[in-house]
């Protein structure tokens, strides 16, 4: 039975030694928990907000001058039949009948010439005059 003792007092010296390590382990687990689990106290940033906003600033006018530069040089679009100048010969027939002779044509006038016509033969016809800018 001394055998046997000392066989129960090395297994009891392992499980102790075992024990111990892992008491050592545990306590250091825990220590590091507790230091990681402690308050965290408030973080702030600031931002530098006045230097940006002067930047953005800057940019906007420019982009506000350059803008009102296009809008100041901005031709208007011609008009779609800008390439026909001159009027058809019956449109100028039916004008010299009434009386109204080539050169610009005052409204009135034209408005009286093309009384008898229908309302889309007066379209055709002032549109004609528009696009050959005899309408003043």
């Amino acid at each position: 039975m001394d055998n046997e003792g000392r066989e129960l007092a090395e297994r009891l010296e392992a499980a102790t030694s075992l024990l111990n390590k892992t008491l050592n382990c545990l306590e250091e687990r825990l220590a590091a928990a507790s230091a990681l689990s402690g308050e965290v106290e408030k973080i702030s940033a600031t931002v530098e907000q006045g230097r940006r906003e002067e930047e953005l600033a800057t940019k906007l006018a420019e982009a506000e001058r350059e803008l009102a530069e296009l809008r100041a040089t901005a031709v208007t679009p011609a008009p779609s039949n800008s390439l026909r100048k001159t009027i058809p010969a019956s449109t100028t027939e039916m004008l010299v009948k009434h009386g109204i002779s080539e050169g610009p044509v005052a409204v009135r006038a034209l408005d009286a010439a093309l009384a008898g016509l229908s309302l889309e033969q007066r379209i055709a016809v002032k549109t004609q005059l528009l696009g050959a800018g005899a309408i003043a």
